[in-house]
């Protein structure tokens, strides 16, 4: 059998011994061998510092998220050759689509919010300006940075797949280097994912790299410009988050494990209910989707007392139509655990689990399988167990990862919250009901013990991803024994592989640092007025000034009766003269916004191809009729969009009265055209 290779410091290495057997979950035959005996760490990780990072902080996020698409395009085209190993891994089609999909989903994701979300430039501005000093002189803002090391990805066996794919995304956005550690039961479909990735040419060279087989001293060589992140038991978590390099560097660890993830019923979801359908439904897809090994799978099904019997015969009927056996054959709805060392290790944890109660569903030792030998293969029944005592610690503390769960009964609302807490920290948890003030209480008063919750009912059901599918503008990970991690969540993900700093510094240097206009920098007042410029001509500080304009009081009632905004401000002297605000009629807001549009656009045609909206308004002193109104737009950012022929420009709007006090402050937001390639 092939040993596997790993991809480091730009080449296919084999390991210098035969490394251990990989076998097939279904037949139990050696599919590869794996081993890392030999590889350079300390050279991998260098590697990646050296040749990648710099690459990568070189291209814009658009850049980057462009990347993304394209690579994610390219594996979308070899889904049947992964799907075709992940049935080696027990997977049934459905379960690989869920892995695969799921990853390649991931990159589409990221590569959209790269795209629509972050700038075209190597660095996030992040937060608003703090003005600092009471003269204007001296100000700070928040700037994210790439970090200069790489980013540690330690996978889990159960997602060979998503896994890398949901950590890769948001690092490579940020602009950091990932090194790929997969779980090793697993590593040979992981092993192809790298592969394709490498063979595309899609990403830098030094941006991927990828370690089969024991990590060995790899957690030595980190530095404090480094990032792991871990996906796997809370132990090994544990382990890890206090290795001597980790502790010493202060290297930012993040942890997804696993945890006791709970869905509760509501009181209001009787048989009969659309709830009570979708809760059994959802449950027996949890316990048999991916044959239960899912760090977001439901461990404990808490249904309210007078319900438990109803919902364990509804779950046993269910459970009752799902077969077991060879992933490939098309009637089977659940393949193999990983492997036997897998199955064995599900057994012991229902052992204890059976302590605290009894099968409802479902026999340990005994299950019927389709189309493959039940002894060879890692296979197992779902496992339904039924816990009357919801006090029991063992239902709380014990995880059996595989086709497992505990139904246990509440009294109320507050004995739920109260159990869904004895997880010490969950990934996900979800409600089922279309009680609203139930839904409400139970999302307060659980949210502090889980990542993500998800509510459950006839509204949201038809669109709804599942109690048990991450979702990669969410964020991922949950507090106490679920790790204390955060994993994507769009944004937050990337930001998360960057370093934030606070630069303090004078208007015009902070602009300058920025290339956003800053209050307090000049302005640059020139005879062509700057909606004329296309956009490579247009400069940070470039201003259009206009006005003044006096508001009259025809204005006002003309606005009223043509918009039908009737408001007392506006249009009755007297009530206006009693609002503190105002003492006398005013214009309307949207009137200053209009009349401000009208003294600072250029009405020809030209490199301004449309207005798509204003930002941060704000309304900051009353306008009476015989104000005279000035307008001062001055471009504060330009962003070039990746392969389009437009960008877009981010104009400051000061509107003042004729003593100079601001009365509205916004920003407005336009297409520019770049200029045509025949010029």
């Amino acid at each position: 059998m092939a040993v596997l290779r790993s991809y480091v410091s730009g080449s296919w290495r084999s390991p210098e011994d035969e490394g251990a057997p990989l076998r097939d979950a279904v037949t139990g035959e050696e599919v590869a061998r794996v081993s890392s005996a030999g590889i350079d760490m300390g050279a991998a990780l260098d590697h990646g510092r050296r040749v990648g990072g710099p690459v990568l902080r070189e291209l814009t996020f658009h850049q980057r998220a462009a990347l993304l698409k394209a690579l994610a395009s390219h594996l979308r085209e070899h889904r049947e050759e992964l799907y075709g190993l992940s049935a080696r891994t027990g997977a049934t089609l459905n379960d690989s689509r869920f892995d695969v999909d799921g990853g390649i989903g991931v990159l589409f994701g990221y590569a959209s919010k790269g795209k629509r979300e972050l700038p075209n430039e190597r660095f996030l501005v992040e937060g608003q300006v703090e003005p600092l000093g009471k003269g204007g002189t001296f100000v700070g803002q928040h700037l994210c940075t790439p970090s200069r090391g790489v980013a540690v990805q330690i996978n889990a066996f159960n997602f060979p797949v998503w896994g890398p794919l949901e950590k890769l995304a948001p690092a490579f956005l940020a602009g950091v280097p990932s090194l790929i550690k997969p779980a090793s039961q697993t590593a040979y479909l992981t092993a192809r994912l790298v592969e394709l990735i490498v063979e595309s040419g899609i990403l830098p060279e030094g941006a991927v790299q990828m370690v089969c087989g024991e990590p060995r001293d790899l957690l030595d060589h980190l530095t404090e410009q480094d990032i792991v992140a871990f996906t796997g038991s809370a132990s090994t978590a544990r382990l890890l988050r206090t290795h001597p390099a980790i502790v010493g560097n202060a290297v930012r660890f993040n942890a997804e494990a696993d945890s006791l993830n709970c869905s509760i019923l509501g009181p209001d979801a009787a048989p009969g209910t659309r709830e009570f359908d979708l809760y059994v439904k959802q449950l027996v897809a949890e316990m048999t989707v991916k044959a239960g090994q899912k760090c977001t799978a439901i461990r404990r099904a808490l249904v309210p007392a007078s319900l438990v019997d109803d919902v364990a015969e509804a779950t046993r009927e269910r459970l009752s139509k799902v077969t077991v056996g060879d992933p490939s054959d098309p009637q089977v709805r659940m393949g193999a655990l990983a492997g036997l060392d897998q199955r064995e290790e599900v057994r012991r944890s229902l052992k204890a689990l059976m302590d605290a109660g009894r099968a409802v569903f479902g026999d340990p030792m005994r299950v019927e399988v389709v189309g493959a030998d039940a002894e060879r293969g890692a296979f197992m029944s779902p496992i339904l167990l039924r816990a009357d005592d919801p006090g029991r610690a063992e239902p709380h503390e014990v995880e059996a990862f595989g086709p497992v769960s505990t139904l246990m009964p509440y009294e109320d609302a507050g004995q739920a919250v109260e159990l869904a807490a004895r997880g010490r920290g969950s990934l996900v948890g979800s409600v089922v009901t279309a009680d609203r003030d139930f839904a409400r209480r139970i999302v307060f008063g659980a949210a502090p013990w889980h990542g993500r919750l998800l509510v459950l009912n006839a509204e949201d059901a038809e669109e709804s991803t599942g109690h048990g599918s991450p979702l990669p503008a969410l964020v991922h990970g949950g507090p106490g024994r679920a790790g204390g991690g955060e994993e994507m969540g769009g944004v937050r993900g990337v930001v998360h592989h960057m370093r934030r700093t606070a630069v303090q510094a004078g208007p015009a240097m902070l602009t300058g640092l920025t290339g956003r206009w800053v209050p307090g920098t000049d302005r640059t007042v020139t005879d062509e007025h700057p909606f004329r410029k296309y956009l490579e001509d247009l400069r940070v500080g470039d201003t259009a000034v206009g006005g003044p304009r006096e508001v009259t009081l025809a204005d006002v009632d003309h606005f009223a009766e043509f918009t039908g905004d009737t408001f007392y401000a506006h249009m009755d002297e007297e009530a206006a003269k009693a609002n503190p605000f105002f003492g006398g009629r005013v214009a309307h807001g949207y009137l200053v916004v209009s009349f401000a549009a009208g003294l600072f656009v250029d009405p020809d045609p030209g490199p301004v191809l449309a207005n798509y909206g204003l930002e941060n308004l704000r309304f900051l002193t009353p306008v009476n009729p015989g104000d005279e109104l000035t307008v001062t737009l001055t471009a504060k950012q330009i962003s070039p969009r990746e392969g389009a022929d437009y960008g877009e420009v981010r104009w400051d709007t000061d509107v003042t009265n004729q003593d100079g006090a601001s009365v509205a402050k916004y920003d407005v937001l336009t297409l520019v055209a770049k200029r045509p390639a025949h010029d």
